[in-house]
Formats: structure tokens, sequence, C-alpha cells
């Protein structure tokens, strides 16, 4: 008997759980740090299983690589945070990458206005 096909978002609830949790332990148990405090998780991706998680962040301070080592630092111990209060049966691996959406729509903001005053 062939496997019935769901079409289920799984990995997209799992995805939106995680970023939910990830985003209030940043903002409640790293509201003191420098940098970590200046975070903002736009978005996530789930996969592998549901094993793993992708989360993309924001951050307004000009060098990226120390936010993205800070939450590199942090990952093990967000995570143990994560499992305390997740409803799974496993605790999904996590890692951050930063998002730049924002600055490619402003890049491209820029070109358009520089083509429509060449006009």
């Amino acid at each position: 008997m062939p496997k019935k096909h769901t079409d289920s978002n799984r990995n997209e609830r799992v995805a939106a759980k995680v970023h939910t949790i990830v985003a209030e332990i940043l903002r409640k148990d790293y509201a003191d740090d420098p940098i970590i405090s200046k975070v903002s998780l736009v978005g996530a991706d789930a996969h592998g299983g549901l094993q793993f998680v992708r989360l993309f962040f924001h951050c307004p301070i000009d060098d990226i690589d120390v936010a993205k080592r800070a939450l590199d630092i942090e990952t093990r111990t967000i995570r143990f945070k994560m499992g305390q209060r997740i409803d799974q049966k496993y605790v999904p691996q996590i890692r951050f990458t930063y998002d730049d959406t924002l600055e490619k729509a402003e890049r491209i903001e820029e070109l358009l206005e520089r083509v429509s005053e060449e006009k």
C-alpha cells in the first residue's frame, strides 16, 4: 500500500516555533549583552528531517562578523534553553545566518533613484 502524501507544512511550523522561542530567549536573557541585544531574528528555515533550523538575523552594527561570532559562541546555551521550552521529541540544531535583504533593497532603491534622475 503506497504511503499517503500529506501536504503538511511541518517544516514551516517547526521553523516558526524555533524562531519564536529563540527570539524570546535573545530578548530576555541577552538584554544586557551589548552585541546580541541588537540582533533581530528575521526568519527561519527548518530542514534535515526537522533536526536543523537556520535562523536569519539582522543587526544594525557595522561589523556583522562580530555579531555572528557572538551568536555562534552562545548557540549551545541558546539551544539548551530552547530545549527546556520546546514541546518536541528532539531539539533541533540551530545555526545563525546573516540576512542582508535590507541592504540589497536599499541598494536597489538607490540605483532606481539614480536611473530616474538621469532621465
